[in-house]
C-alpha cells in the first residue's frame, strides 16, 4: 500500500439559482478518486471551521476510505466555500466575490504536518496553495512523488523553477502551450501532462508525446472538478502500473463520469 496525501483545498461549492451543494476543491476531489484504487491509503489536509460548512464536507466522505484526521479544525475561521455559476453548456465561472478560502489560500504547515507528509509516498498540491512552497522545499530533501495542479498558471518562466522537484507536472490548457511541455519534458524527468477539455489530452514524457482523446459526452452538466477527477486517474494509475497511455485513459474515465453530474464527485 502506498500512503498518498492531498492537501489543502476542501471547500463547498455553492450552485448559484439552485439548491445544489457540493463538496469539493482541488484536494478534495483528487483524494475522493484516488480513493478508489485500493493500493492507496489516502489522507486529506487542510483545514475547515466549526460550522454548517464543514459538517457538510465531512458527511459527504463520510463513506469514502479517506483519513480525515489530518484535517484542522479551526473553531473562529470560516470553512472555505465558492458560489459557482452555470453556462447553459454546464461550463462554471466565477465572479469576483465568489471565494471564500483564507483557511486554506492561507495556510501554513505546522510540524507535525510536514513530518507526515514527508512520510507519505504521494502528495498532490495545488500551485495557488499558500504551503506550496513548504510542499518543494520538503521534496527537496524527501523520496516522496509529488504532483501538482498548475490549473490556469500561465508564467512558465515562473514554473520551471519547481520543474526539477515535481513528478507529475499538470495544467488545464490550450494547444499553444504544448511545446513549451514537450520543451520541459526534454530537460526534467517528470510526467508533463496538458488537460484539452472536449479535444483530449496529452503528455510528454523525456520528449515524447503521448495522445488520448476525449470520451464523447451526450450531456454536460457540469464541469466542475472534472481536471481533479482526471489527474487523480492519471497520477494512481500511473504509479501502479507505469503506463501512461493506460494512466490517461483512466483519468479521461474519471473526467466523463464527473462531467455527468454536478460537483467534483
Amino acid at each position: 500500500m502506498m500512503n498518498l496525501v492531498a492537501l489543502p483545498c476542501l471547500c463547498v461549492d455553492v450552485f448559484d439559482g439552485t439548491d445544489e451543494l457540493r463538496a469539493g476543491g482541488e484536494a478534495l476531489n483528487f483524494a475522493v478518486h484516488a480513493s478508489k484504487f485500493e493500493e492507496f491509503n489516502v489522507s486529506i489536509l487542510g483545514a475547515v471551521g466549526q460550522d454548517f460548512y464543514a459538517k457538510f464536507i465531512m458527511d459527504s466522505i463520510s463513506d469514502k476510505r479517506i483519513d480525515v484526521s489530518h484535517v484542522r479544525v479551526e473553531k473562529d475561521k470560516v470553512t472555505a466555500n465558492n458560489r459557482t455559476y452555470l453556462t447553459a453548456d454546464g461550463d462554471r465561472y466565477y465572479k469576483d466575490d465568489s471565494w471564500t478560502g483564507d483557511i486554506v489560500d492561507k495556510m501554513i504547515l505546522n510540524q507535525d504536518e510536514l513530518d507526515f507528509i514527508k512520510n507519505s509516498e504521494v502528495v498532490f498540491v495545488h500551485f495557488w496553495a499558500g504551503c506550496f512552497g513548504q510542499i518543494i522545499d520538503l521534496k527537496k530533501n524527501n523520496n516522496f512523488r509529488l504532483a501538482v495542479d498548475f490549473a490556469e498558471y500561465r508564467n512558465f518562466k515562473d514554473m520551471e523553477k519547481y520543474a526539477p522537484y515535481i513528478d507529475y507536472f499538470m495544467i488545464s490548457g490550450e494547444e499553444s502551450i504544448l511545446p513549451i511541455f514537450e520543451a520541459f519534458s526534454k530537460k526534467y524527468k517528470g510526467l508533463f501532462n496538458v488537460s484539452l477539455a472536449d479535444k483530449g489530452s496529452v503528455t510528454y514524457y523525456n520528449g515524447e508525446k503521448y495522445f488520448v482523446k476525449a470520451n464523447e459526452v451526450k450531456e454536460v452538466i457540469d464541469t466542475t472538478g472534472c481536471g481533479d477527477s482526471y489527474h487523480a486517474g492519471l497520477v494512481c494509475s500511473h504509479l501502479i502500473k507505469g503506463d501512461i497511455y493506460e494512466a490517461m485513459r483512466v483519468g479521461t474515465g474519471f473526467a466523463t463520469e464527473t462531467l455527468s453530474h454536478y460537483g467534483g464527485f
